[in-house]
């Protein structure tokens, strides 16, 4: 590709030379066909669309069929290809659009994107194909392509970095020839600019990927930024009488279900509730432990009491301090009991 060719015309290029051409949507700007391929197209593969995509039309030919039609009809044709709201928000439009617009879809990306189920990016797809309007896509594909070759940093789906996005993916469009354009940008995210590896050498940006140039292809885009991990912390009183350590059982259910545990609380309050008295508390040092969606901070108050005079309760048992640890308790409370075993007096 010749360099001095400005990024769409180096897109529309390569799309006519190499882009998809024989798409059952393609060749046509009817947009009722055009809107179902859009829709059919969010969060599935071409290869899994197709099928469902003739079958519809076969049944549902155009957008008064499928306004007509019951939806549980409609969910019939579209079981297997999953995110079944999409189906429920086609019937609306198709509903809105004999109703409101008299049968027929608005002409601009703006009007489009009123509509049930049509976000931005496919209001654009739709005007571009159908109508040859001059609007900028931006789905997950395109923003791939994006950052990759124009170095954008940051997570896409952030507000910051989407802005960016779209001011970019305007500002890139041609004057003429939107309708190879949009299918390259497609086309190119689809085939060859792949979330996993990229087919760098026969991309048209092969010269001027940024991420391409940095070897940074797996890096970009950014991965959404993981969920700040719950935290939690609870306090633990490891109540001895000097030989034996108090643990009780959990219920069943919940967070170390059936497991022996010590008192959890506040220590006053514990020691208080069990009838014990207090010959002396010194509070450990803190212990985290991960769960899956959480982490918990264990802080562990060493607690010595006199001997209980009664026998333990039901769901209490005192158990010899040197093997608590091995008795059926949680891995953090048998790091505990073992920091208390290993202590000296």
């Amino acid at each position: 590709m010749p360099k001095e060719q400005s990024f769409a015309q180096r897109l529309i290029a390569w799309q006519q030379a190499a882009g998809r051409h024989d798409l059952p949507w393609q060749g046509s700007r009817d947009p009722y066909r055009v809107w179902l391929s859009e829709i059919m197209l969010q969060q599935t593969q071409v290869a899994t669309v197709i099928p469902y995509y003739q079958r519809f039309l076969a049944s549902f030919p155009d957008v008064g069929a499928l306004a007509a039609a019951p939806i549980e009809r409609v969910v019939e044709h579209w079981a297997g290809l999953g995110y079944y709201a999409r189906a429920r928000n086609l019937h609306r439009c198709a509903q809105q659009i004999v109703t409101v617009h008299g049968g027929f879809f608005p002409k601009t990306a703006a009007g489009l994107a009123e509509l049930p189920g049509i976000g931005r990016s496919t209001a654009a797809a739709i005007a571009a194909f159908s109508f040859g309007e001059r609007a900028a896509i931006l789905d997950g594909n395109v923003k791939r392509v994006l950052c990759r070759v124009f170095g954008i940093a940051g997570f896409p789906g952030a507000t910051a970095v989407d802005r960016k996005l779209w001011q970019l993916a305007e500002s890139l469009l041609p004057e003429t020839g939107i309708e190879a354009y949009t299918q390259g940008l497609m086309d190119l995210g689809a085939t060859l600019c792949t979330r996993g590896t990229p087919h760098c050498p026969a991309c048209p940006f092969a010269d001027s990927c940024v991420a391409r140039r940095e070897g940074r292809q797996k890096e970009l885009p950014e991965a959404r930024p993981r969920a700040r991990v719950p935290e939690r912390r609870s306090t633990f009183v490891l109540i001895t009488d000097g030989t034996r350590l108090l643990l009780e059982r959990r219920p069943p259910n919940g967070l170390w279900g059936g497991l022996l545990v010590p008192p959890e609380g506040e220590p006053d309050e514990v020691l208080a509730a069990r009838g014990l008295v207090t010959v002396d508390c010194r509070k450990l040092p803190d212990l985290q432990h991960a769960f899956t969606h959480f982490r918990l901070t264990l802080a562990p108050v060493l607690c010595r009491v006199a001997a209980p005079s009664a026998l333990a309760e039901a769901g209490r048992e005192w158990l010899p301090l040197a093997t608590a640890a091995s008795a059926g308790v949680p891995t953090p409370i048998a790091r505990l009991i073992r920091q208390v075993a290993s202590a000296p007096d």
